[in-house]
């Protein structure tokens, strides 16, 4: 039987602004009318990004964290995990392995740990690029702007902050002592700085909307991001939450199909996260629009102790691996591993503007 296409999706398909009215009604489609939605979203991302697939490789250096975040496995209240850090030469050392497997960006990840300073991180990030020249993607959390500025001058690239939820209650409960309009401070200083930057949020929180996911797509516009990381919740057993459901596979499939006719020009990452709940995960939301995925490069012995959520997958494999199978599973969907730093088309046009 044919489904009649919804005229919110022919809107969508004509490139017509959407408005908040627009994306829940996409986020509310009926069950057999998903599959136009992920059909549209993959037709604009090939439209504006190509069929090009970027992968990004995650060093986790650090598991300590400062917050009590009540779904995260890292939060300093959880004392059964392990915690560690990298030094630098190890982190060094993990991106020289990362370039000799054509990897072109580097995503320095951790809990919030001052242990690291503004002035060792971009220690760090100098030596990282001078080594092997990679484009330098830091997620660490809430920061001072000297310590983002320390970076950006270091040369830092890119930096990737999720808002998490745009509904200001539930983020000051889910992040006790912290505050969305903190976090969205931040993510102007960001801008500011020059960096690449991104958020993202989780779907699947307790006491998340529809309304919200739609805020959520809204605020990433106003925001106007290079970067949108979208997955599930993944609830953790030695967290507050360890009894909530977390998200589902398809609503986070249509949160970041409509992302992507929202902000047609984003990187969106076909997350780890989704990956651990649906082992087609990351064929799944590279068809629904996603063009990034970023294989874990952080040394084997550390992989399990990063738990921001249980049931992580690939924490065995050895970073070879792990690219050589994220690079196949691209190739069999009929795509290509971008050989690129993978830049922001808008940072592109920034760069090029201010040139002229």
């Amino acid at each position: 039987m044919n489904v009649v296409m919804p005229e919110v999706l022919n809107k969508a398909a004509r490139g017509e602004k959407l408005f908040r009215e627009d994306i829940l009604s996409l986020l509310n489609l009926e069950p057999e009318e998903d599959a136009l939605l992920f059909k549209l979203a993959d037709q604009v991302r090939h439209q504006y990004l190509g069929d090009e697939v970027h992968l990004r490789g995650i060093i986790e250096f650090s598991n300590y964290c400062v917050n009590n975040c009540l779904y995260c496995g890292l939060r300093k209240d959880n004392q059964r995990l392990h915690r560690y850090r990298l030094s630098s030469s190890e982190i060094c050392e993990a991106g020289n392995q990362a370039v000799k497997m054509g990897l072109k960006t580097i995503v320095l990840q951790s809990g919030e740990d001052p242990f690291y300073t503004g002035e060792i991180l971009a220690k760090i990030i100098d030596r990282l690029k001078a080594e092997t020249g990679v484009a330098v993607t830091v997620s660490i959390g809430d920061r001072s702007k000297e310590d983002y500025r320390l970076m950006k001058q270091a040369g830092a690239d890119r930096y990737l902050l999720k808002h998490e939820t745009a509904d200001a209650n539930l983020f000051s409960r889910l992040r006790p002592g912290t505050t969305l309009a903190g976090r969205i401070k931040r993510l102007y200083w960001l801008k500011e700085l020059g960096f690449q930057v991104g958020a993202g949020n989780m779907v699947g929180l307790p006491g998340q909307t529809c309304g919200t996911l739609a805020d959520d797509i809204l605020l990433m516009r106003e925001l106007d991001v290079e970067m949108a990381g979208i997955g599930p919740f993944i609830p953790h057993h030695q967290t507050p939450l360890k009894d909530w459901a977390g998200g589902e596979v398809k609503t986070t499939l249509k949160v970041l199909a409509v992302t992507r006719l929202v902000l047609p020009l984003a990187h969106l990452p076909a997350t780890t996260a989704l990956a651990s709940i649906h082992p087609q995960g990351r064929q799944m939301a590279l068809s629904c629009g996603a063009n990034v995925v970023m294989p874990n490069i952080t040394p084997v012995k550390y992989k399990e102790y990063y738990q921001i959520y249980p049931n992580k997958i690939c924490l065995t494999e050895e970073a070879t691996e792990c690219v050589s199978c994220i690079s196949n599973t691209i190739r069999q969907l009929g795509r290509m591993v971008a050989q690129n730093y993978g830049h922001s088309l808008k940072y592109k046009e920034r760069v090029n503007n201010s040139e002229s």
